[in-house]
């Protein structure tokens, strides 16, 4: 039981770091990952967070208050 919570209270502080940074520090992360990938066709959006809407979100930042969106071309 304490290791959950140890593991939860992990989990939580790793979100939040994430969460703080800058959204196009964050994007720049996200395109180098896909790129390594070999994902092609694609367009990542900063947006606030409340204008989602049905797109897919990969990243959270500015403190989130913004999300990272992904979409096909």
């Amino acid at each position: 039981m304490k290791n959950t919570a140890l593991f939860f209270a992990l989990l939580v502080c790793v979100g939040q770091a994430y969460a703080a940074k800058p959204c196009e520090e964050l994007k720049s992360e996200i395109v180098t990952k896909l790129d390594a990938k070999g994902v092609k066709g694609y367009t990542l959006e900063i947006v606030a967070k409340d204008s989602v809407g049905d797109a897919k979100v990969v990243g959270s930042c500015d403190g989130g208050t913004k999300k990272i969106t992904y979409a096909k071309k």
